[in-house]
């Protein structure tokens, strides 16, 4: 996740501490580095371009504890850090805390290259955010430290709304299809109310998720999908809904240009991350002229009468099972994620990694809307394969197949659970 998208709405926790807490004792077959005299921390260059006086209070707060050691820091880009990574993994120069994008972290903990940690050991880990500890979790033990995270809001144009009749953002599923049908009404079909591109499949399952099911379930170790379920098929009708009555642009794309097409003026209403409406707004995108002032966001109501629950994406922080300092490493991850920092990022418009320090944000007006979206959540199975679905796109191809009635949503389905079946538990 890219550091100046985030920014635009502020919608991502970066936490840190100026006192260290302990590290990993007991758990994790922690290796000898108390007496540790070098620590090697991999961050990506958000840290080193945006907060590094963060990154140095967890340095003081383990230096402080361990006079002598020396902390190296290494920063590099997302797209060349995994490669990177698997090279040095495979010699005996590990680093010592490494971030990892939080999807990234499910075959890296199903190959056993991380170290397990005790959560206890950590601030707030009893309080992090529901997906969030789905992230750092396989088979039911810990192999990582939340670091931050970012989520997704309905973003909707309140001129269009007004001139639809519409005085208020919607604050339940029935105000929310009311607008839409009045916006619709108003603009004709060439405008799409909502524009929701339909492989857009973080989404789709959100309504998935509303509606009781999910992607996969898990037995022991081994992992079924569960798209056919009642409960699934039940979301994905909803969410062909959508899309059928309301999105009206070329049902075969994907997101990644939602921002240019809402900032063209094509579309009322957005579910996306926040920084997409901001990019909208963004005088190189706005074709619409001030559309900064007429954008609103609001917490996406779901059918179920519940609010719309949102996948969280973010980072984590894991220590290599290869390194030499884990003890240290978890001090330092401790320390760089505690609540005294939370407290100064919060104040600079972040949301925190835990249920306790998100709930005032939700008073605040600047904050209301990112954190009460970011209290129901959902993650991607953490299934040995879930790599290769998603490399495989099945998600996208049911998507794709329902939004353009290739197939009924029972076989679309159906077909995407074979799919999923043959390589989701797979290392």
């Amino acid at each position: 996740m890219k550091r100046k998208l985030i920014a635009a709405i502020g919608v991502a926790g970066m936490m840190v501490s100026i006192a260290a807490c302990g590290g990993g004792d007991d758990k994790g077959g922690a290796k000898a580095g108390g007496d540790a005299k070098e620590l090697t921390v991999w961050l990506t260059v958000d840290a080193q371009n945006n907060w590094p006086e963060l990154v140095k209070a967890a340095d003081d707060a383990v230096t402080k504890k361990h006079p002598g050691i020396k902390i190296k820091h290494e920063y590099y880009g997302w797209p060349d850090k995994n490669t990177k990574l698997d090279a040095v993994l495979a010699t005996d120069k590990a680093p010592d805390v490494v971030e990892m994008g939080n999807s990234e972290m499910i075959s890296y903990m199903a190959k056993g290259a991380f170290a397990e940690v005790d959560p206890s050991k950590f601030e707030n880990s009893d309080k992090w955010l529901d997906a969030l500890k789905d992230s750092v979790t396989y088979n039911g033990k810990t192999y990582g430290v939340p670091y931050y995270a970012g989520g997704r809001v309905g973003t909707w144009r309140k001129d269009v709304a007004t001139e639809a009749g519409v005085k208020a953002a919607p604050k339940t599923w029935a105000e929310l299809t009311a607008a839409l049908d009045a916006i619709q009404k108003k603009k004709g079909d060439k405008f799409s109310a909502w524009y929701q591109p339909s492989p857009d499949w973080y989404a789709a399952m959100s309504f998935v998720y509303d509606a009781g099911g999910s992607i996969a379930k898990q037995d022991g170790e081994t992992w079924k999908s569960n798209l056919s379920s009642a409960e699934s098929l039940k979301g994905l009708t909803e969410y062909k809904n959508i899309v059928d009555k309301y999105m009206h642009g070329d049902k075969t794309k994907d997101e990644s240009d939602r921002p240019v097409v809402f900032g063209q003026g094509k579309s009322a209403t957005i579910f996306a991350a926040g920084w997409e409406g901001a990019t909208a707004a963004d005088p190189k995108t706005d074709k619409v002229g001030g559309l900064k002032d007429k954008l609103e966001n609001f917490v996406m109501p779901g059918p179920s009468g519940k609010n719309l629950p949102v996948f969280l994406g973010g980072s984590d922080l894991a220590v290599p099972v290869k390194s030499k300092a884990q003890d240290v490493a978890a001090e330092w991850i401790g320390a760089f994620t505690g609540s005294e920092g939370q407290k100064g990022l919060v104040a600079k418009g972040n949301l925190p990694n835990n249920k306790a320090d998100l709930a005032p944000l939700k008073s605040d007006p600047a904050t209301a809307v990112p954190a009460t979206a970011a209290e129901s959540s959902w993650f991607v199975p953490t299934a040995p394969g879930w790599g290769q679905v998603e490399k495989a796109q099945i998600l996208k191809t049911m998507l794709i197949e329902i939004a353009n009635g290739k197939k009924p949503v029972e076989q679309a389905a159906k077909d995407a659970d074979a799919a999923i079946d043959k390589v989701i538990n797979t290392k």
